[in-house]
């Protein structure tokens, strides 16, 4: 199996060394380099082509934010995982917008963060239903949500497209719902191809956003009952 090309960035350098140091033991996973501040960031990601990068919010020169929505308009195929100390609202919804893949507190442990790095490299978003209702939160207070009636279902989603789209939204990754399902990882990925489409967002996180918005969503639901 290929590694996956790693690019760590953050402007302490104690930070890149612990998390190198972790890192370079994994044998699935390939460090290509480390930079100290945004610009640096967008350079080394257009130079190097890592397959995941490990984002600073808080640098100098440039911060994680400004850097990963310029990475993401040059190679959006590049995954992004913010590994930051803020949890606050408008700081997740900067991250959203941004284009960010992935949300991990610094407290997380290595087997979090390796974690987060193989599941952004699969093509999925990190999502924890916790950093949703504070992205929903933050959204309510800038403007109420309109919530559409459920039964509507203005996107004309199948049954089983909502039920993926409702455990995406609990943040499971596609072989989590597979087994909640007793599917197959290729058939979630096809419900999830189909329901990117029908909802015209690009990513896990913003169907999971639009979804609940439009009342298609239940966070405090079992999808399963």
């Amino acid at each position: 199996m290929n590694k996956v090309k790693l690019l760590i960035v953050d402007d302490h350098r104690v930070v890149r060394e612990g998390l190198g140091a972790i890192l370079k033991t994994k044998e699935d996973i390939d460090l290509i380099g480390e930079a100290t501040n945004g610009l640096e960031a967008v350079s080394m990601a257009n130079t190097l082509q890592p397959d995941v990068i490990l984002m600073d919010i808080s640098m100098p020169k440039m911060n994680g934010i400004k850097a990963t929505e310029m990475i993401k308009q040059a190679s959006p195929e590049i995954g992004i995982v913010a590994l930051t100390m803020h949890d606050d609202d408008t700081t997740i919804l900067e991250l959203v917008q941004a284009g960010v893949d992935g949300y991990l507190l610094k407290d997380a442990d290595s087997a979090e963060i390796v974690k987060a790095i193989l599941t952004v490299h699969r093509g999925e978003s990190v999502i924890d239903p916790l950093i949703t209702k504070k992205i929903l939160g933050e959204l309510t207070q800038k403007k109420p949500l309109q919530r559409e009636p459920r039964l509507e279902n203005k996107y004309h989603l199948s049954g089983r497209e909502l039920e993926v789209l409702q455990l995406v939204a609990r943040g499971e990754t596609n072989k989590e719902i597979a087994n909640d399902l007793g599917l197959s990882e290729k058939t979630i990925k096809n419900h999830l191809r189909n329901i990117f489409t029908k909802m015209s967002v690009d990513d896990r996180t913003k169907a999971a956003i639009q979804g609940i918005q439009d009342g298609l969503i239940d966070l405090e639901a079992n999808p399963l009952k």
